[in-house]
């Protein structure tokens, strides 16, 4: 199975971080796992004024705060996973990832603030949702 563990570096991250890395009999090293980090792009004017590759270096460098914690809690738990990340609106993003990768399943970290709509879900995992055919799996 190919499994998408969206991480956005909250505690509702290490909290799924710590369900997948928990329960062995649902998620073994066998399946092909990928943290994915999605962060908002810079506005068009900031990204006019800084150049691409300062553009790149900025969100590699956010990324990387996010995503060695994560890879690192993964590796102690056993399990190997690549790592990406990717600049955009995060739940559109992350859907399109996970549907024009084949993944099979998404699991995220989900929290609740906000709306009446969000009290249960994070609004990106609302995003999520509604842009994807992939199961999602949340943890809270």
């Amino acid at each position: 199975m190919k499994i998408l563990l969206a991480v956005d570096g909250s505690d509702y991250t290490r909290k799924m971080l710590d369900y997948v890395t928990s329960n062995r009999a649902l998620f073994d090293p066998g399946h092909t796992y990928v943290v994915l980090n999605t962060q908002p792009e810079l506005p068009p004017h900031v990204r006019s004024s800084l150049g691409a590759n300062a553009v790149k270096d900025y969100h590699q460098d956010e990324a990387t705060k996010v995503l060695e914690p994560a890879m690192a809690a993964l590796s102690a738990g056993g399990i190997n996973a690549q790592q990406l990340w990717a600049a955009g609106p995060a739940g559109e993003t992350i859907a399109g990832h996970a549907e024009n990768n084949g993944f099979d399943m998404i699991i995220m970290g989900t929290h609740g603030h906000g709306s009446l709509a969000r009290l249960v879900m994070g609004s990106v995992t609302t995003q999520v949702l509604a842009h994807c055919g992939v199961p999602v799996l949340l943890i809270r």
